[in-house]
C-alpha cells in the first residue's frame, strides 16, 4: 500500500505546484504466471521435479508415514496461507503535474535521498525516497525497472525505463526517448511491477484513498484494482467537490531556535568564507536583524567579532549552535505552510462521510523547536454510514495517518482528555468523527515507521486538544438548538394527540349545557352581574351546538388551528429572545435609496431567528 500511496502524494504535489486542480489515477493490476513470464521475456517452463518446489515437502512425509506435531502444522497452514495470497501486481499511477524535464527523469527517480522537496517548508515527503522507495521495492521483489512516461507543457512525452544499482546508488537507463504528443498532454505516468498481498492490503488502500480524498476534496481520484478473478476486481470515483486549492508553502530560512549543529555545518560549508559571523547569521537565518545579530556575536565573546565563517572550528559551531537554542527570537510566521483549510476540511468530511452535523476549527500558527504548525480539526456527529463511538482521522501534512493509532497524541486527547458530555455528546453511542490536520516544517514522529505523533509534545497537545474542544463547543450549541426544536415538536405533538379527546369532551358539555340550560356561576367579576361573562359567547356557541354548525369535527379543527398558533408564537419568542442576544448580533450597512429617506421601523423578527435592527 505504502508504493502505491507515494506515487499519489508525488502527483498531487505535481500538479498543486502549478496552480492545478490535481487529476489522479492509480491502477493495480494483478498479474498471473504466464502475464508475469511474458513481461520479464521468457516462456513458461513445466515443473520437472515437483520436489524442489515449495509444496513438496508434505506430500514426502505422508509417503514415507512421517506424522506433523500438532504445534508446526498451524504455523505451517500459515505460511502456506500468505504464500497463496502473494501475487505479482503492476501499480500505474497517472496524473496531470507539472511533468518531469527529459534529461533529469534518471536522475530523479533512480538515485535515493535525492529528494528535489527539501527546503525549510511543510511538505508530503516522510524519508525523501518517494516514488524511488517503489524502485527500490520492485527491484528487490520482482527485478523488474520502472517505466516513466512524462511531457512538460507544450513538449513532446518522455519515455524512459529505468533500473537502479542500489550497491552503487545510481540509475541504470534501459530506455530514454522522445516521442510525439499530438493530444498536449502534461502530466506524468509512473508503472512498476511488484509483488504484494492484495488481501491483506486492500481495505488499508481503500481506506487511504477515501481518507485523502476528505483532506483534498478540490481533487479528483480514480482507483481501479483488476485482479485475475474479475469478482475480486473493483473500481472507485473521488470526485472532486472543490475548486479552492490551498495556498503553496513559501520557502524560507532556517529559525535559529530549530537549528542543530548538521544544519549549522552545512551552512557555514555553503557560505562565503571570507563573510562575517555577524553577516552570516542576517543572511542565513530568519528573524535575525543587523543590530540582534550584533548582540548575538557580543554574547559569543571577542573571538567572535572579527572571525570569518570560513575559520569556524568545529567546537565553535557547536557554541554558535547551542547559543541560538537557548536565546530568545520573534517566533516564525506560518507562510511556509500550507493547512487544507477549514472549508475544504468541511466539504470533504462532507462529501465522504455525510454526517448530519460538522463543525470545524482551526488555530494560529504556533511553534515547536522553532518550527512553525497549525492544527486543524473537526467533529461530525451522525450519518448513515458512520458507526456508534469515536473514529479517528489523522493527517501530518495533509496525509493520511494509517497504522498505530492508538499511541498518537490525537488519539489519547479525543479518548481521554475530552469530556464530550460536558458538550451533550455520548462518546458511546453517538456517532462521532474526529479530525485531525498537523501541518508543520518538522511533524514529531515517533518510531522508525513514522505512522503516528507521540504525546509528549506541550504545545502541540495543547493545540490538538483546543482545537477539538472548540469544534464540541460548535456543535453542543447546535445540539441545544436542535433539543428546544425537539422538545418544542414533541410538544405540539403531545397536545395534538389529545385533540380527539378533548373534542369529544367539549361535545358531551355542550350537550349537558343544552340539556340543562344553565349560566355558568363559577366565575365572579367586580362590576359584572353573575353570568353576563360568558353570557355572550355562551350564546354563540349554544346557538352554533343547536343548529350544528359546531360539532366534534369543527371543534377538532379549531383546536388544531390554536395549537399550531401557540407552537408559532412559542417558537417567534424563542427565535427573537435569541436573536436579541449581544453575542449573535452583527452590523449590517444598508444604503439609502433616496439620500432624505427616513425610516420609521425600528425593529423586525422573522419566525426563523433574523433580527433586523435598523440604526438611525
Amino acid at each position: 500500500s505504502k508504493k502505491g500511496r507515494e506515487f499519489v502524494e508525488n502527483s498531487l504535489d505535481a500538479a498543486e505546484s502549478i496552480g492545478v486542480l490535481p487529476d489522479v489515477e492509480l491502477n493495480i493490476e494483478q498479474l498471473d504466471q504466464s502475464s508475469f513470464n511474458k513481461l520479464r521475456g521468457y516462456a513458461s517452463t513445466k515443473r520437472k521435479d515437483l520436489n524442489l518446489y515449495h509444496g513438496s515437502s508434505k506430500k514426502r512425509k505422508i509417503k514415507e508415514g512421517v506424522s506433523q506435531a500438532t504445534g508446526s502444522k498451524k504455523g505451517k497452514e500459515r505460511s502456506s496461507k500468505e504464500g497463496k495470497n502473494t501475487g505479482i501486481f503492476r501499480v500505474t499511477c497517472r496524473d496531470n503535474g507539472v511533468g518531469m524535464p527529459h534529461e533529469k527523469i534518471p536522475r530523479m527517480l533512480g538515485i535515493v535521498l535525492s529528494s528535489t522537496k527539501y527546503g525549510v517548508k511543510q511538505t508530503r515527503g516522510k524519508f525523501g525516497l518517494g516514488a524511488k522507495m517503489a524502485l527500490v521495492w520492485a527491484k528487490k521483489s520482482t527485478g523488474m525497472p520502472v517505466e516513466v512516461k512524462s511531457a512538460r507543457e507544450g513538449m513532446r512525452i518522455s519515455r524512459c525505463k529505468l533500473d537502479i544499482n542500489i550497491n552503487k546508488n545510481e540509475p541504470k537507463t534501459l530506455l530514454h526517448e522522445r516521442l510525439p504528443n499530438p493530444d498536449g498532454w502534461r502530466g506524468t505516468e509512473i508503472s512498476v511491477v511488484i509483488s504484494g498481498n492484495w488481501t491483506n492490503y486492500r481495505s488499508k488502500i481503500i481506506n487511504y484513498m477515501r481518507q485523502l480524498a476528505v483532506i483534498t476534496p478540490y481533487s479528483s481520484f480514480k482507483f481501479n484494482f483488476k485482479g485475475t478473478d474479475s469478482r475480486r476486481s473493483v473500481r472507485m470515483e473521488f470526485t472532486r467537490r472543490s475548486d479552492r486549492c490551498p495556498r503553496l508553502p513559501k520557502e524560507v530560512k532556517h529559525h535559529p531556535s530549530s537549528v542543530n549543529n548538521l544544519i549549522m555545518e552545512s551552512l557555514v560549508s555553503n557560505a562565503k568564507k571570507n563573510m562575517g559571523v555577524a553577516k552570516f547569521l542576517q543572511k542565513n537565518l530568519s528573524c535575525i536583524s543587523a543590530k540582534l545579530s550584533g548582540r548575538l556575536v557580543e554574547e559569543l565573546g571577542a573571538d567572535f567579532e572579527d572571525l570569518a565563517v570560513g575559520d569556524l572550528s568545529e567546537k565553535q559551531i557547536h557554541q554558535l549552535t547551542t547559543l541560538l537554542r537557548e536565546a530568545s527570537f520573534p517566533q516564525p510566521d506560518g507562510s511556509c505552510l500550507s493547512p487544507a483549510g477549514e472549508y475544504n476540511l468541511r466539504l470533504g468530511i462532507m462529501k465522504e462521510l455525510k454526517p448530519d452535523v460538522v463543525a470545524t476549527f482551526s488555530e494560529k500558527v504556533s511553534v515547536r523547536e522553532g518550527h512553525p504548525f497549525i492544527v486543524e480539526a473537526a467533529v461530525s456527529l451522525g450519518g448513515s454510514i458512520a458507526k456508534p463511538g469515536i473514529v479517528l482521522y489523522r493527517y501530518a501534512n495533509r496525509i493520511p495517518l494509517l497504522f498505530e493509532q492508538g499511541n498518537d497524541i490525537s488519539s489519547q486527547i479525543a479518548s481521554k482528555k475530552i469530556r464530550w458530555a460536558s458538550y451533550k455528546i455520548n462518546k458511546n453511542n453517538d456517532k462521532i468523527g474526529v479530525f485531525v490536520s498537523i501541518v508543520s516544517t518538522k511533524i514529531p514522529f515517533k518510531g522508525t515507521s513514522k505512522e503516528y505523533i507521540g504525546d509528549d509534545n506541550g504545545p502541540l497537545h495543547k493545540a490538538v486538544k483546543h482545537s477539538i474542544a472548540q469544534c464540541c463547543v460548535q456543535l453542543r450549541k447546535e445540539l441545544t438548538k436542535k433539543n428546544a426544536l425537539k422538545d418544542q415538536a414533541e410538544r405540539k405533538k403531545a397536545l395534538t394527540k389529545y385533540i380527539p379527546d378533548v373534542a369529544r369532551a367539549l361535545m358531551t358539555a355542550l350537550n349537558t349545557f343544552s340539556t340543562e340550560r344553565k349560566t355558568p356561576k363559577d366565575v365572579d367579576i367586580p362590576g359584572l352581574p353573575v353570568g353576563e361573562v360568558f353570557k355572550e359567547t355562551r350564546k354563540k356557541i349554544m346557538n352554533g351546538h343547536r343548529d350544528g354548525s359546531l360539532n366534534e369535527k369543527v371543534l377538532r379543527s379549531q383546536l388544531e388551528t390554536y395549537v399550531k398558533r401557540i407552537d408559532e408564537t412559542l417558537a417567534l419568542e424563542f427565535a427573537t429572545e435569541k436573536g436579541r442576544n449581544p453575542k449573535n448580533l452583527d452590523n449590517l450597512f444598508i444604503a439609502r435609496v433616496e439620500k432624505n429617506q427616513t425610516v420609521k421601523l425600528e425593529e423586525v423578527t422573522s419566525p426563523n431567528g433574523f433580527t433586523l435592527r435598523l440604526l438611525v
